[in-house]
């Protein structure tokens, strides 16, 4: 029997089309659930509305109950609702009235707001160390290479030179200013919203500080019903923040794809880690950067997809929210598995040394002769002419020579100030004081 249900039975197919797909992500769900418990345990012991020995059952209970559900290859029963009423469930078989009490003072909205809060905070906390690990990546491969020219270009026309250095570098630093808007997504979700019940608060005298410490959160959502307004709210705007990672990693992507074709040949990876061809024996594909190029793009559509499906709602909850946690769940694996698969490609990258010696990117040296009359006196639209009729005439000549000194040019990559940014960034986040208080969640 449900919960809710009274003397009722509700239609198969109402039952089975309500219900959905949602067992599985509830599933992912259950520790998260098991925390929030222990949590609201204990602040209805503090505050006298749970004897101090029942809270003491129903705690070691709960944590018997979380080693169970963070076992690999948990599911619910078939037959449960969700995970709320299972953790209740087991509770009432295990402690018999005690365990019923846990429902006091929340409603099953405030209780997977709470459990969706504490998964997206999870999920954000591994996604850094994932971006983090490639921006290392990043870093050292644009030390490594910094003198490893490259053609530059605008509308994909050759340009200027570039190098590896500032080609590594440059998806680097874009990590740094994609984990700032994650930084921004993780300040939201990391508010707690357990005591605001089915979004009006409750009369009972609770305290929703009291959970808020326990759970490690970094304040509260204070007014009960923008609580509840915020489902929806909390998954756009991570969505939107994993979108950011892909798009970097999909451009990245892209200009690999470039650069390993034969017109291009700037780089090479080793047999391994590319796939050929059934009737063409010199393929050498890059099916691992288009695979990523695409998934990325996918995520990159996920913020509208949540827009979209939260459009015209009013305040208050409704059932239509259910259905996000299927669009956006799964996009934290993906992301994570595109950013493992760019290290792997991008550890055993080889990068040709020589390209610019080659005469068919003579031109990408324009630009610097220009600059060379500039220093010597002559006015730039005048310089600008003269290499122009050069070029016209067939009687250009430049040097490969090149003196870029600025911040964040080829001779001066400031890869140092980059990762100065990115550790003030890591910082911001201050996951340590969430760690702690899941730890000691479990262990008191």
């Amino acid at each position: 029997m449900k919960l809710w249900q009274k003397n009722t039975n509700l239609a198969a197919a109402v039952e089975k089309f309500t219900v959905g797909n949602d067992p599985a992500f509830d599933a992912m769900l259950a520790p998260f659930d098991v925390l929030g418990s222990l949590a609201h345990v204990r602040m209805l012991a503090q505050v006298g509305l749970l004897d101090s020995s029942e809270a003491q059952l129903i705690d070691a209970a709960l944590k018997n109950i979380y080693t169970q559900v963070i076992t690999p290859g948990f599911a619910l029963p078939a037959g449960v609702e969700d995970i709320h009423s299972y953790v209740e469930r087991l509770l009432t078989e295990q402690l018999g009235d005690a365990g019923k009490k846990i429902h006091s003072a929340r409603s099953r909205n405030d209780q997977v707001l709470v459990d969706l809060k504490l998964y997206l905070r999870h999920e954000i906390m591994e996604l850094v160390a994932s971006v983090q690990s490639l921006f290392a990546l990043l870093q050292t491969q644009s030390e490594k290479y910094k003198n490893h020219l490259l053609p530059g270009y605008t509308h994909l026309q050759l340009a200027m030179p570039s190098s590896f250095g500032l080609w590594f570098g440059a998806y680097a630093e874009s990590l740094v200013d994609d984990l700032i808007t994650l930084q921004s997504a993780y300040k939201v979700v990391n508010k707690n919203p357990l005591g605001s019940a089915a979004g009006y608060g409750s009369s009972f005298p609770i305290s929703r500080s009291v959970t808020t410490v326990l759970l490690g959160f970094e304040n509260l959502n204070y007014n009960v019903v923008y609580a509840q307004m915020g489902r929806g709210k909390s998954e756009r705007i991570t969505a939107m923040a994993l979108a950011n990672i892909a798009d970097t990693l999909a451009k990245m992507s892209m200009d690999a794809c470039l650069y390993l074709n034969q017109n291009f040949d700037f780089i090479s990876f080793p047999a391994e880690l590319t796939t050929g061809s059934s009737i063409m024996p010199h393929k050498k594909n890059p099916d691992v950067f288009e695979l990523i190029r695409s998934h990325c793009n996918r995520i990159k559509a996920l913020p509208n997809e949540v827009m979209l499906m939260t459009t015209n709602l009013p305040s208050g909850y409704h059932r239509d929210l259910q259905l996000l946690k299927e669009h956006l769940f799964p996009a934290f694996q993906t992301l994570k598995d595109c950013l493992a698969m760019a290290q792997l490609m991008f550890e055993s990258i080889e990068v040709k040394e020589t390209i610019l010696l080659d005469e068919k990117y003579k031109y990408a040296f324009s630009v610097e002769e220009v600059n060379k009359l500039v220093v010597k006196g002559v006015p730039f639209r005048d310089a600008y002419k003269q290499v122009g009729m050069a070029i016209e005439n067939g009687n250009f000549s430049y040097s490969t020579s090149l003196n870029h000194t600025h911040e964040g040019s080829m001779g001066n990559l400031c890869n140092d100030k980059i990762e100065k940014m990115m550790q003030e960034v890591l910082a911001g986040f201050n996951f340590a004081i969430a760690s702690n208080a899941v730890a000691a969640l479990l262990n008191d």
